[in-house]
């Protein structure tokens, strides 16, 4: 029986075992979906948070009371730290000398904001910032203006617009001039945010930038009344210098001792990189080893379905052997069965884990990340074809060996 043979063989078994066989494959398609699958939306969500971190600039970093990435139960340490106060702020970007380009900015969700005819949900981020917000944090108008130094120092009721806001109450209309009302204070239109779209379902346009004086004047709270300071060094060259200068003033502005640590957070874009790296190859690294560990229960079920095709066949190899047939030609027929079951199953979880990837991709572009490409996992795929043929080797060379090993007088015996 030549190769082709013994695949039509595996799978007019596939056929003639339906529920048996199809559990099993089952089984190992389940095992390349995880590997093909996590390794394809980790590698994307990667590419996602390093393009959003790359428009904070690459010479840049945030000080802030807690992490930007929190894990476990560490929250507890962190809310305990006393809050980076607007004060503190102010007299941090005075002390600074290695970097003028210094903001201070806070933000609270869920506000509403009205017009006389309309008004938004309760789910606008309302953001406090300088007139330098908008040089360190890359962000652009599309009309007016953004706030400058003058609307900060004299506390002028102005606001700018994210794209949201300006559809939902404005629509076509030019909002410039105009005045929206935040928790019953008047504010007048200055500007408009260029749209970015959304991220991960979560849209960066929703959003309305004030003053930070009447930030913290108005709408905020004991609980959340520390700001966040976001500093970018003149050049890459210059980050460490800055970075430790930062450090330095903040801790003695904040009472911090020789031997205590710090408390508050310095998140470059590198650290912030890193840490995500970090909690996706954790993902990856579970993912593979559910995956991998599917592949071998699946293949103790290739191996009991191969015994249990010895058997039914026993007769069939006896007559082989009766006829001339060699050890190695049986051994071989049954190992093509069993690397073509292992082939089928991991073809299953090949179209399922690609088409899950591509799904994802296209619902980040759907939701605004029009630069996000898709990548074909071709290093996963090619791990699970290899995966599936050693598995359909190793776990069926026990079968191909016990058909080989019939003697043939006993298997025509069989009924």
């Amino acid at each position: 029986m030549n190769t082709r043979e013994s695949v039509r063989q595996a799978i007019e078994s596939v056929r003639a075992q339906k529920l048996r066989s199809g559990l099993t494959l089952l089984s190992i398609g389940i095992g390349v979906f995880a590997i093909i699958a996590s390794t394809s939306v980790t590698t994307t969500l990667q590419k996602v948070v390093g393009t959003q971190l790359a428009d904070l600039g690459e010479h840049s970093f945030l000080i802030q009371r807690t992490p930007s990435i929190q894990f476990g139960s560490s929250w507890r340490k962190y809310m305990q730290r006393k809050p980076i106060t607007y004060q503190q702020a102010l007299e941090f970007r005075e002390r600074m000398t290695t970097t003028a380009l210094i903001t201070i900015s806070n933000t609270n969700p869920a506000y509403t904001i009205k017009t006389a005819g309309a008004s938004t949900d309760p789910d606008v981020s309302l953001i406090g910032v300088d007139h330098l917000y908008s040089t360190v944090n890359a962000v652009s108008y599309d009309r007016g203006r953004g706030i400058v130094e003058q609307d900060v120092t004299l506390g002028r009721n102005v606001a700018v617009l994210g794209n949201d806001v300006v559809v939902k109450l404005f629509g076509q209309r030019d909002p410039i001039g105009q005045t929206v009302t935040i928790k019953h204070q008047a504010f007048t239109v200055i500007g408009t945010l260029t749209p970015k779209g959304a991220v991960l379902g979560q849209s960066q346009d929703n959003r309305v930038l004030i003053p930070m004086p009447l930030f913290v004047k108005y709408y905020t709270w004991e609980w959340d009344r520390s700001v966040d300071v976001s500093v970018k060094a003149w050049s890459k060259m210059s980050l460490p210098a800055t970075v430790d200068e930062a450090i330095g003033i903040m801790r003695v502005l904040r009472g911090v001792k020789p031997d205590e640590e710090n408390t508050f957070e310095l998140d470059t874009n590198e650290a912030l990189t890193a840490q995500f790296s970090g909690f996706g190859s954790a993902l990856l690294i579970v993912a593979w080893i559910s995956g991998i560990g599917a592949l071998i229960a699946a293949g103790i079920g290739i191996m009991n379905m191969m015994l249990v095709s010895v058997k039914e066949r026993t007769r069939e190899i006896g007559v082989r052997k009766a006829v001339g047939a060699r050890r190695r030609w049986i051994m071989r027929q049954f190992l093509v069965e069993s690397i073509t079951l292992c082939q089928l199953g991991g073809m299953t979880g090949t179209v399922g884990g690609v088409g899950i990837s591509w799904l994802v991709t296209f619902w980040l572009r759907t939701t605004g990340m029009d630069g996000v490409g898709y990548d074909l996992p071709l290093t996963s795929i090619l791990f699970s074809v290899i995966a599936c043929t050693l598995i359909g080797v190793g776990f069926g060379l026990y079968p191909a060996y016990r058909a080989a090993s019939l003697d043939p007088i006993e298997a025509l015996r069989h009924e």
